[in-house]
């Protein structure tokens, strides 16, 4: 079985690009041209979203330095051991709905202490691809497109980011053991 996903996750990226321009051939779709006219369109929601963007990384930046995120941690702590969850990886569910760059450092430095093919590096990269960056999305998203009542949809993303926290550890247990 191991030996299938490995098989099926070293080839699924490159035939996926090589299946997005030969479809597009096909339909006779101008690829690069396509490209140029959508990178010119997005230019001015980019610099849209700047403000947002500020916002929210000063809105991480003061979660990690006062120490929010270890007080939470701490907080955890008794539940996770209850549970039988890695404490090594939680803060990654924690950071992950928060920053998509702190969530990225987190894994690299589980990946640097354990290994990538260890459980917890394998519970760390399934926990970053099941999840997403839901108060980014929202804050700069939403923000670009003059949304501002966000609520269910924040609750509703913070619920697939618990639930794609979940999914992972109880598909990596299952494929990979503990």
């Amino acid at each position: 079985m191991l030996e299938i996903v490995s098989q099926i996750s070293q080839w699924m990226i490159p035939a996926i690009l090589a299946f997005i321009p030969l479809y597009a051939a096909t339909r006779r779709v101008p690829v690069y041209e396509s490209f140029i006219d959508g990178a010119k369109e997005g230019f001015p929601t980019a610099i849209q979203i700047i403000p947002h963007l500020v916002g929210m990384m000063v809105a991480v930046s003061i979660f990690r330095e006062t120490g929010a995120l270890q007080f939470y941690l701490g907080l955890f702590k008794p539940f996770l051991s209850m549970v039988h969850f890695p404490e090594e990886v939680f803060p990654l569910g924690l950071m992950r709905p928060i920053t998509g760059a702190g969530a990225l450092a987190y894994v690299e430095s589980i990946f640097r202490t354990y290994g990538p093919d260890s459980f917890l590096g394998r519970l760390a990269g399934t926990m970053q691809g099941s999840t997403d960056t839901t108060l980014y999305v929202l804050t700069v998203y939403f923000g670009a497109v003059g949304i501002r009542r966000s609520r269910y949809a924040l609750k509703v993303g913070l619920l697939a980011d618990f639930a794609g926290l979940i999914a992972s550890w109880l598909i990596v247990s299952l494929l990979f053991g503990t």
